[in-house]
C-alpha cells in the first residue's frame, strides 16, 4: 500500500503518519514525501519548471516500489495507491496520466480528485503560467529577466511567506496531457484497475473555515459574501441559484443554521461533488470491467474529536485517516470497543 499526504499541495508530511498498525495486516506500507507548494507545482513553460513535479517525485517512488518492493515481502502486480485530500487529489492524477500506467493495481481515494479546481479540472498551461509570473513580481524577479533563475535565488523564507497561494495541478502537460473530463470521455486513463473513494459526513465544518476564516456571526450577507469569495478563488458559482439551494428550509436568522449551510455548500464544492462525479466517470466508463465503490464516513471516534477541539464539527475532513492507520490500537486508554472494531474492518 503507497501512501500520499494531504495538506493542499502546499503542506504535510509522512512524519505524520505512522503505518506500524496498517502493516500487521499482512500488507507493506510505503509513505513518501513529495515537493510541495510552488517547489513542487511551479510552471515555466519550459524543461526544467514543467509543472507537477510534486507529481513526478510521487511516480518516481511508485517505479522504485514496482521495481523493489519483492526484497521487502511485497508483491509488484498488487500494489494499491491511497492518500486523502491533496493525496487524494494526487491519486486521481495518477488515476489520469498516462506515465502511471502498470505501475499501481488499485486506489483509494480519501476525500477529493482534480475534478475540484476551477469548473472541476487543474489550471491550464496559459493560466499556470501567469500564475507563476505574478508569484515572481511578488518576489521581486521581473518578467524582463531570467524569472525561474531568478526565483532560485530568493531565500526561502520568502516562499514560505506565500504559502497560502494555492497551487494546482497543471493539464495540457505531459503528466496530465488531457484535462479529466476529456480523458474519461475518450477512455484515456487508467482502466485496468479497481477504485474506492468516499468522503466524510461533514467535509466542510473544518475545511471552510480554514480557508475562508470563520465569521463571528453568519447572516445571509455574509452567506453571499463567502460565495463570492469562493468565485474569486476559482470556484464559479450563480451566487442568487446557490444560495437558494443551500438555504431552502434554512432559518435565516440563525447563525448557526447558516453556518451549517455553508460548511454544506463548500463540501459539495470542494470535496464531496469532485470525489463522487470521478468515481462515478470511472464507473461510468469502465462499465463493470472492474470494481469501483463510494462511502461515506458517518462514524468518528469522539476522544479523536475532544483531542483536537473539534467537538460539534461533526464527521470532519480527515476523520477516516486515524481509522486507517489504526489510531485506536495506539490509544487504548480512550479507544473502544466499537473504535477498534471499526478500525479493524
Amino acid at each position: 500500500m503507497f501512501w500520499i499526504h494531504g495538506g493542499g499541495l502546499n503542506g504535510g508530511s509522512v512524519e505524520l503518519y505512522n503505518g506500524s498498525v496498517l502493516a500487521t495486516n499482512d500488507v507493506v506500507v510505503v509513505a513518501v514525501n513529495y515537493r510541495l507548494g510552488w517547489f513542487g507545482f511551479i510552471y515555466g513553460d519550459r524543461e526544467d519548471a514543467p509543472g507537477n513535479v510534486g507529481f513526478y517525485d510521487q511516480l518516481l517512488a511508485l517505479k522504485w516500489v514496482r521495481e523493489n518492493i519483492h526484497q521487502f515481502g511485497g508483491d509488484r502486480d498488487r500494489i494499491t495507491i491511497f492518500g486523502e485530500s491533496a493525496g487524494s487529489w494526487s491519486v486521481s492524477a495518477h488515476v489520469l496520466s498516462p506515465l502511471t500506467r502498470g505501475l499501481f493495481r488499485r486506489a483509494i481515494m480519501q476525500s477529493g480528485s482534480i475534478l475540484g479546481n476551477k469548473d472541476r479540472d487543474p489550471v491550464n498551461k496559459t493560466e499556470a503560467l501567469n500564475m507563476a509570473k505574478e508569484l515572481s513580481k511578488q518576489l521581486n524577479c521581473t518578467e524582463g529577466e531570467d524569472w525561474l533563475k531568478c526565483l532560485r535565488g530568493v531565500d526561502p523564507s520568502e516562499f514560505a511567506a506565500l504559502y497560502k497561494k494555492p497551487t494546482y495541478a497543471v493539464f495540457g502537460t505531459q503528466y496530465l496531457p488531457v484535462s479529466a473530463q476529456n480523458a474519461f470521455e475518450n477512455n484515456n486513463f487508467n482502466t485496468d484497475i479497481d477504485l474506492i473513494a468516499g468522503i466524510t459526513q461533514n467535509e466542510g465544518s473544518t475545511l471552510s473555515e480554514a480557508y475562508m476564516g470563520r465569521p463571528k456571526n453568519m447572516t445571509v450577507q455574509t452567506y453571499n459574501e463567502l460565495l463570492a469569495n469562493l468565485n474569486a478563488r476559482n470556484y464559479p458559482v450563480d451566487v442568487d441559484s446557490v444560495t437558494n439551494f443551500y438555504l431552502r428550509g434554512v432559518n435565516r436568522s440563525n447563525s448557526t443554521a447558516l453556518r451549517w449551510a455553508f460548511y454544506d455548500l463548500f463540501a459539495d464544492l470542494c470535496m464531496n461533488c469532485p470525489t463522487y462525479l470521478f468515481a462515478k466517470q470511472m464507473a461510468k466508463q469502465m462499465g463493470g470491467r472492474h470494481n469501483v465503490y463510494f462511502y461515506e464516513l458517518t462514524y468518528q471516534m469522539p476522544e479523536i474529536a475532544q483531542l483536537g477541539r473539534l467537538e460539534g464539527k461533526g464527521i470532519i475532513h480527515g476523520m477516516d485517516v486515524p481509522f486507517v492507520f489504526g489510531i485506536p490500537f495506539l490509544l487504548p486508554d480512550i479507544a473502544t470497543p466499537v473504535d477498534v472494531n471499526f478500525s479493524l474492518h
